[in-house]
């Protein structure tokens, strides 16, 4: 049996899908409110804050992928991420599971320099530094040697269904409702953007692939980066029209964010989109040639064709 921990999100949903497809029909779906992502998944109602809950959520289990979210806040991140990870981490000892873990690229710098498995962890903010503390304790317990870990590592998402991310909420979200785009800060530097069904299949082949434990992996993404400008311009091509935006300046966040507590907890995402975001691959390709990524042409379509079906 493989288990989710947390598969609400767009991630925990397309990675049930593949391991069904791919791997196994035996899943199970661990948290507060579980749902069936295939027919033949079992639910498990569980509260990871709880070592024990997490223990019993994890038992009989050959590989547990950690695929869960918190609201983006920086008091609720401080004070059960860390806890929850270290919970599953003991649960995972204690039952003799693989842990695959899925993370994101807040503790790295955000800044121009090109970001790799091995970059320094430099973190920007609250939420950094929580995500900073969770990796060194992957990373310590990869050392000790106890517990397989594989760390999947993906940049800022974009795709279909529930995807939440800046691109989703301020590019497709608008264009859903026939508004005009909205773009953060600059127009004109590179952007690694992550489709989530690949990230989704990405995590399944490295949690089922032996040789991919004890090691962090940067998943797979379309190296053709765009600026959101040529996004944007590319988007245009596919849904047949021209897409105006307008871009949104540092200090309208600051102001927002006087009034709304979703803005206060963007401000130290921002840099990010003031620089290059150079997220490489080259590992992930070497050992896995044969995986087709989704081009962002391909991912912007199958987002026009959904909403089409709607």
């Amino acid at each position: 049996m493989q288990v989710i921990l947390g598969a609400n999100g767009q991630i925990g949903e397309e990675l049930a899908k593949e391991l069904n497809r791919n791997y196994t029909k035996d899943i199970r779906i661990v948290g507060r409110k579980p749902s069936k992502i295939n027919e033949t998944d079992s639910l498990f109602v569980a509260d990871l804050t709880d070592p024990k809950q997490a223990i019993v959520a994890t038992k009989g289990c050959e590989i547990a992928y950690f695929t869960l979210g918190l609201p983006i806040s920086s008091e609720l991140w401080e004070k059960q991420f860390p806890l929850i990870t270290k919970n599953v981490v003991e649960a995972c000892k204690i039952n003799g599971t693989k842990l695959v873990f899925f993370d994101n690229t807040y503790m790295y710098p955000q800044d121009d320099r090109e970001l790799t498995e091995s970059s320094t962890f430099d973190p920007v903010g609250r939420k950094g530094k929580v995500r900073m503390e969770m990796a060194k304790m992957l990373l310590n317990e990869i050392k000790k040697g106890e517990l397989e870990i594989a760390i999947c590592r993906a940049p800022e998402f974009y795709g279909p269904g529930k995807t939440q991310s800046i691109t989703n909420t301020l590019i497709f979200d608008k264009i859903k409702s026939d508004k005009k785009l909205k773009v953060p800060l600059r127009d004109d530097k590179l952007r690694s953007l992550i489709w989530t069904p690949d990230a989704s299949r990405a995590t399944a082949l490295i949690g089922n692939t032996p040789d991919a434990y004890g090691q962090t992996w940067h998943l797979p993404i379309d190296e053709n980066r765009l600026t959101y400008n040529q996004f944007i311009n590319l988007a245009s091509e596919v849904y047949g029209q021209k897409l105006s935006y307008s871009l949104i300046p540092k200090f309208f966040f600051r102001v927002a964010s006087l009034f709304d507590p979703k803005a206060k907890e963007l401000i130290e995402l921002l840099p990010r989109y003031q620089h290059d975001n150079l997220f490489e691959v080259g590992k992930f390709k070497q050992m896995f040639p044969e995986f087709k990524v989704t081009s962002y042409r391909e991912g912007i379509n199958q987002i026009r064709k959904e909403e089409n079906q709607k």
